[in-house]
């Protein structure tokens, strides 16, 4: 399988099972729209008759034997090397956890998932007990694992920010008891941040998630207080003094963009040019109904402004502008190893969230469907069968998946978002399909693009 596509003045090749990336002419993008395994031994007369209206005869037959000669080679039109890893998707032990701290907010964020925080079961928080034993799950869950990820989580979880702190005190004090390593990470909106927190932030937290989505008027337009007003004036000077003491320390700041804001590359930019380098601007995912809501109507749209972006970067590369945008940060030399790739982030397998209650969920965006409701660590209970159904959740088992070009680098997609808003883990969430091959054509081109300097 091979996907092929122009941007940017280049013509693309991405050759599917092997990841290979060829920047080809003119000539050989035509000729591959009309040649597949198996080859002939000469280029067949259709299609040179087709193409020599604009190729001489000699240089079709010689693109044709090139063409040839690298599928011979196994860099072109390869095999399927990853299907039979598919029955190695099995349960696995558990490495990383979302800790649900606090089921509140002091934000009312029109887009917000959780239901304003609370994830519609009311708001609480956390309390130590609870953490406490979430962590003696996660050390007898993990087996042989030794570096174990903990991501604080809400709702905002500065507004239980003494149970955080006991929390990581406790997790800590187990580590050479049971030779792990713990990696915190914590996702904020930044209103409660103060000298101390952002003190004790960038000294225990291995990596921190700012939430701004851009610009102010674009941020304020939808992340309010609880009395309407915006937050962008509070929270821009306390993320850049959290930045400014990471030091090594990963970060990013997370933005989201809606119907409201399609002309998202500048929110990026107006993050960058704030002193920001590792950035985040993500679509929302939202019910169609919804008046912020992306939907097909504004793909198009969504596409050009991905491609402006990718572009615009290229350019800025040139004059010294660099920074990292998620979604356009691929590995096309090693990437993820085969497993990772047939079934994505671990959802449900690997990676569990737990609530202020002590219930257990395949992650964060399941919490409150009682449908997908693991087991609870008061009660010692753990569902080993759904655990096992989100392990073998992969690739080849989603109609979709199997046959698209992107599947070893979305793995799949969002399990929560398949489950919402196609109705099955298993079916693909077909708005978010197109918004995540269109980023991969854009970040694959800017690589292209570096490859031929």
């Amino acid at each position: 399988m091979i996907h092929k596509y122009k941007l940017n003045g280049y013509n693309i090749v991405l050759d599917t099972n092997s990841g290979g990336v060829h920047v080809v002419d003119d000539i050989t993008y035509d000729l591959l729209d009309n040649v597949e395994p198996p080859f002939d031994e000469k280029c067949p007369e259709n299609v040179v008759e087709k193409l020599s209206k604009f190729y001489s005869h000699e240089d079709i037959v010689s693109c044709y034997e090139e063409i040839v000669e690298l599928y011979n080679e196994k860099i072109l039109f390869t095999e399927d090397e990853y299907e039979k890893f598919a029955d190695m998707s099995v349960a696995a032990p558990v490495k990383a956890m979302c800790l649900n701290i606090a089921h509140d907010c002091n934000l009312r964020c029109d887009y917000c998932f959780a239901s304003t925080g609370d994830f519609g079961k009311g708001r609480k928080l956390m309390t130590f007990e609870t953490g406490k034993k979430a962590i003696d799950f996660l050390l007898e869950k993990s087996a042989d694992r030794q570096v174990l990820e903990l991501d604080f989580f809400g709702g905002e979880p500065l507004m239980n920010f003494d149970v955080v702190k006991q929390i990581v005190e406790y997790a800590r004090s187990k580590e050479a008891e049971y030779n792990k390593k713990f990696r915190f990470t914590i996702t904020t909106n930044g209103l409660l941040l103060n000298d101390e927190i952002t003190e004790y932030i960038n000294k225990e937290m291995s990596n921190v998630v700012l939430s701004i989505d851009g610009r102010k008027c674009v941020n304020d337009k939808v992340r309010k207080r609880v009395d309407g007003s915006g937050c962008y004036d509070t929270i821009l000077p306390k993320f850049k003094k959290v930045v400014e003491g990471r030091g090594d320390k990963d970060y990013y700041v997370r933005g989201t963009f809606t119907k409201y804001n399609l002309d998202f590359a500048d929110d990026v930019y107006a993050l960058y040019n704030e002193g920001f380098d590792q950035i985040s601007v993500e679509p929302v995912v939202a019910d169609p109904e919804m008046p912020y809501a992306l939907t097909e109507k504004e793909l198009y749209s969504i596409f050009s402004e991905y491609e402006k972006l990718a572009v615009r970067m290229l350019d800025g590369q040139e004059k010294g502008e660099k920074f990292n945008f998620f979604h356009f940060m691929i590995d096309l030399d090693q990437g993820p190893c085969a497993i990772k790739r047939l079934r994505g982030c671990g959802c449900g397998n690997d990676y569990i969230a737990i609530t202020p209650d002590g219930d257990i969920y395949p992650c964060h965006q399941f919490v409150g469907n009682e449908d997908f409701k693991m087991g609870n660590i008061d009660e010692g209970t753990f569902d080993l069968e759904m655990k096992n159904r989100f392990a073998a959740s992969h690739i080849y088992k989603k109609p979709e998946c199997r046959k698209c070009w992107a599947k070893f680098y979305c793995s799949g997609g969002c399990n929560a978002n398949n489950h919402a808003y196609a109705g099955d883990i298993l079916n693909a969430h077909k708005f978010s399909c197109e918004l995540e091959k269109k980023r991969l054509e854009c970040a694959i081109m800017i690589k292209a693009a570096k490859m031929s300097e």
